[in-house]
């Protein structure tokens, strides 16, 4: 029954994601290009505008693994709540729809349907990232570490306003990581709930 419900919320998310055009927006520029090597593995959201999947969500990490058939693995999960709350997990596949750029993916949680996903931003060390949407709907700031300084967080909110987002909208997702706490890896590995 739960895989069920997180179905339908998975559907009703997609479908909100997907639903309108982006009414007249310009496209966000993406990056010039991705190396998709480099780009997979474990990123910790540190702010977004939140899908109604996100909100109230602690201890968020999106990892990436290439397919051999070249799509992209994508494991979500996080707490619900609070660093305690329950456990949740989601599996969506990233498909490159740029393969010259690779900063232009499309995310499906639920076939056929599928959501934008640019690459904004990617520092030269591909320590952190910003993954926009045309619509300015939604955004992801995201790190390698589950945490960044203030002033960095401060310049990347500066450049995700210059793309068009209306920054207020934009929330830090706690990270509350502690030695007896579990790690990412045991969150990565966590059930859906």
């Amino acid at each position: 029954m739960t895989t069920i419900k997180n179905n339908l919320l998975v559907l009703s998310l997609i479908t909100l994601l997907s639903a309108c055009g982006s009414q007249n927006l310009k496209p966000i520029d993406t990056v010039e290009h991705v190396d998709l090597k480099r780009f997979m593995g474990e990123w910790y959201v540190i702010a977004n505008i939140p899908t109604f999947i996100e909100t109230d969500a602690y201890n968020a990490i999106e990892t990436y693994k290439m397919n051999e058939d070249g799509s992209i693995a994508t494991t979500f999960t996080f707490r619900k709540g609070s660093a305690e709350g329950n456990r949740k997990q989601y599996n969506p596949t990233g498909f490159i729809v740029d393969k010259q750029s690779n900063a232009l993916w499309d995310m499906q949680f639920i076939w056929p349907f599928k959501a934008e996903y640019r690459v904004i931003y990617l520092d030269d060390d591909y320590q952190t990232t910003i993954i926009g949407r045309s619509k300015r709907d939604y955004v992801w700031l995201m790190s390698r570490q589950p945490g960044i300084d203030e002033n960095s967080y401060r310049s990347l909110l500066g450049f995700i306003q210059s793309q068009g987002y209306d920054i207020d909208k934009v929330q830090k997702v706690p990270q509350v990581w502690s030695q007896n706490s579990e790690t990412s890896n045991e969150l990565k590995g966590a059930k859906t709930q």
